[in-house]
């Protein structure tokens, strides 16, 4: 049987960053991680379209706990431990620079996650860090002395285990032995689903909207991108995250708002329109576009209108006014299911944040037990978010190993 001081089970991004951090505050630990897939840091390789999208330019944690809808309050004091600005300086200091682009994202200059797994591993095995892939974790037991582990061909027994598992339901239910109360899982992330004529040839289109769901408070503004199943982009992407458990218990089936006009609401629109008519009477309703929205848009909602093709707008009447108004602020659209992305699958659910000490990352109900990442039920959205709760909860761990 193997002994080590700490043992990672979950060789990806909080995993690696806890060993690394635990060995580099407290070189005389022995540490070890346990990865069940042939590989290691395998959902850093893709994240981001294989960029690594590693965190985001958001310095006041006021802000930033906001991109969470689990783990906002949870998570205030551990980012103002390790904040947005130690992780640059984190990577810097370990020869990764990070730039930002315009939406805020932060990359590595290189465009590349291999640049940060080149870095994990590098720094893992000149800290003498054992990584073990193809363990699969079968048994966890706790006694008064150790940990004890067992895979499918291996024993290990450690005395501080760390969970960095990520929404792996096979780990959760061994938590749940241990006593844990685990929060069930629900798709968050995800497009919607709409057949619908209106965007039927508009695959690829991109425009700012806002959108609501009817009957629910739920409602966000930003880009929306249409593609071949439905709508996407970050505004539906945000809906989903926040209106995860709402949306599953809706069993993926109901109706949004969708205003293509942004902030413009239905009497500003119907004033716009009179203007246009007024000052643009001979040309065509088709040609002639009222707003700054994409022109295949605007063709298709005039279609949706009732509006013929050869209609000028001095003869549009005051209900294809209303109706074109209608469709371009209030435009209704029914939902019939969702699509993940299956490499990038983000869960809401998790490990009880009641459960856990924050200033420590270290479970309530076994003491030397800890953990960081996904395995906890905090989600963010898309943006670098999730990789920063990663980084700090595996930095607030090694801080309980400093040498003294």
């Amino acid at each position: 049987m193997k002994f080590y001081d700490i043992l990672i089970i979950g060789g990806g991004a909080a995993g690696f960053f806890t060993a690394i951090n635990c060995a580099e505050k407290n070189p005389k630990l022995k540490i070890a991680i346990l990865e069940r897939g042939k590989e290691t840091l395998t959902k850093v390789r893709i994240s981001g379209g294989g960029r690594c999208n590693v965190t985001h330019n958001c310095p006041e944690v006021s802000n930033l706990v906001k991109y969470y809808p689990r783990g906002e309050k949870e998570l205030r004091s551990p980012f103002s431990v390790f904040s947005i600005k130690d992780t640059v300086t984190w990577f810097a200091a370990h020869k990764v620079k990070l730039k930002i682009e315009d939406d805020n994202r932060m990359f590595p200059v290189t465009d590349s996650s291999q640049t940060i797994i080149d870095c994990f591993l590098e720094a893992a095995k000149k800290l003498r860090i054992d990584v073990f892939t193809s363990q699969s974790v079968q048994n966890i037991y706790p006694s008064e002395e150790c940990w004890k582990v067992e895979t499918q061909d291996q024993k290990y027994s450690c005395e501080n285990l760390v969970f960095t598992t990520g929404s792996n339901p096979k780990m959760w239910d061994l938590l749940q032995e241990l006593g844990h109360k685990i929060i069930s899982a629900v798709p968050s992330l995800f497009t919607f689903n709409i057949k619908d004529a209106r965007i039927k040839d508009l695959m690829g289109l991109a425009t700012p909207a806002d959108v609501k769901v009817n009957g629910s408070k739920l409602s966000e503004s930003g880009p929306l991108l249409i593609t071949h199943w439905g709508l996407s982009g970050p505004a539906i992407l945000k809906l989903s995250a926040w209106g995860a458990r709402e949306l599953f218990d809706k069993n993926y089936q109901f109706s949004i708002s969708v205003n293509w006009l942004d902030t413009i609401n239905f009497e500003e629109c119907v004033q716009e329109l009179k203007t246009v008519k007024a000052n643009d009477s001979k040309k065509l309703v088709r040609n002639r576009k009222a707003f700054d929205i994409p022109t295949r848009l605007w063709e298709s909602l005039v279609s949706a209108s009732s509006i013929p093709d050869d209609l000028k707008w001095a003869d549009l009447s005051k209900q294809q006014l209303n109706n074109l108004a209608n469709e371009l602020t209030n435009g209704q659209f029914e939902v019939r299911g969702k699509s993940t992305f299956k490499d990038e699958f983000v869960t809401a659910g998790g490990i009880d944040l009641k459960q856990v000490n924050f200033k420590t990352m270290e479970s309530k109900i076994h003491q030397k037990l800890y953990f960081a990442g996904e395995v906890l039920n905090i989600d963010a959205i898309t943006g670098g978010f999730n990789f920063q709760n990663a980084w700090t909860g595996g930095w607030i761990i090694s801080e309980q190993f400093k040498a003294i």
